[in-house]
């Protein structure tokens, strides 16, 4: 089976996030025949939503038996974007839930701290987020992970969003999913990717 998983990190992320390194560690070693990509994005959602459109595009013309995504805070409301635009199956970690309904609270100047890139989040920005919003989600292509100690997103909002969904609430915890390595068999296993 060719199978293709995309990791999408979230907001002031990167490639080099501890979660996606964690994952792609554990692909490489355990699962090195499954297609482990964590794009580079842009800091802009309309770039970021763009690019990662294109790149699921691109992946779904080589035809793999399987395509499946995991995503991370605003990472993972592209994902859930994208598993219902291309009909997708998708295990989301502490994701943005309606982001531009907040969006006024992140408008301003900011600092990639991976990258070190200065950029602006503009009203554009939130009205992009806004339009890509799903107006409801199919619960069964999901997995839920959330800890009850995320600093920065309320994971309650989670847990109404993607009721119907396998979820996993953790007490405790914070933002980065404390102890995520320790899931990492079973997300493959939700996802349906090991051979």
């Amino acid at each position: 089976m060719s199978a293709t998983v995309i990791y999408i990190h979230g907001f002031l992320s990167s490639p080099q996030s501890h979660k996606a390194q964690l994952a792609a560690d554990y692909f490489k070693r355990h699962h090195p025949d499954i297609r482990f990509l964590v794009p580079d994005m842009p800091n802009h959602p309309a770039g970021a939503f763009a690019r990662l459109d294109q790149l699921v595009k691109d992946e779904l013309a080589r035809q793999p038996d399987k395509l499946v995504l995991m995503g991370s805070s605003l990472g993972g409301f592209f994902s859930t974007v994208l598993a219902e635009r291309y009909d997708l199956k998708a295990v989301v970690v502490n994701p943005a839930v309606r982001p531009h309904e907040r969006g006024e609270q992140f408008l301003g100047d900011y600092h990639n701290p991976y990258t070190h890139e200065p950029f602006s989040v503009t009203q554009n920005d939130i009205d992009c987020l806004a339009e890509l919003a799903p107006a409801q989600i199919t619960p069964q292509r999901y997995w839920l992970m959330v800890q009850e100690g995320d600093e920065t997103l309320d994971y309650r909002l989670a847990v109404d969003a993607y009721a119907g969904s396998k979820q996993l609430v953790e007490p405790g915890g914070d933002h980065s999913f404390v102890g995520f390595e320790r899931h990492l068999p079973a997300i493959v296993e939700f996802l349906g990717v090991a051979g």
